[in-house]
């Protein structure tokens, strides 16, 4: 695979990723519980997660296949379209020179995307004349809708 291809989706999921982490650091612990004189009732084993909603399974679905459609036409301002942030012209005018010295390439989903609450992880199967990648796409919910974090 071309090393500016796989440089920009190296770059794609560190920033996500990174926005991720960032958010779970800057999170508010909440305050401490209060102090009491009683013992503390046994704990209890955890119930499992809920089954995420078909809703949210949906919606994740369709934004891993337009992050795999916007790779495979080189398409940064659709990508940018994706992220939860507005993106810089710099920055799309950046990740387009990347797919464009990348060449041909073919995108698909390597898995179903996981979806974990409100977060989830596309990870795409890239293929181009230099070789093959998996990225994992981090994905969140935020106001919402589903997006790419960064």
């Amino acid at each position: 695979m071309n090393r500016a291809l796989a440089a920009g989706l190296v770059l794609l999921g560190v920033a996500g990723a990174g926005v991720v982490l960032g958010l779970l650091l800057v999170a508010p612990a909440g305050s401490p519980p209060p102090a009491s004189d009683k013992p503390s009732p046994p704990a209890r084993p955890s119930a499992p997660s809920p089954a995420p909603d078909e809703a949210d399974t949906a919606a994740v679905a369709v934004l891993a296949r337009a992050i795999v459609d916007a790779i495979t036409r080189h398409d940064s301002a659709a990508f940018g379209k994706l992220t939860c942030r507005p993106q810089t012209a710099e920055a799309l005018a950046g990740l387009q020179r990347t797919w464009d010295a990348a060449g041909p390439v073919t995108a698909k989903l390597a898995a179903p995307p996981e979806l974990r609450g409100e977060s989830a992880t596309a990870k795409v199967h890239v293929e181009a004349a230099g070789g093959t990648k998996d990225t994992p796409f981090p994905l969140h919910k935020e106001n919402g809708r589903w997006c790419v974090p960064g």
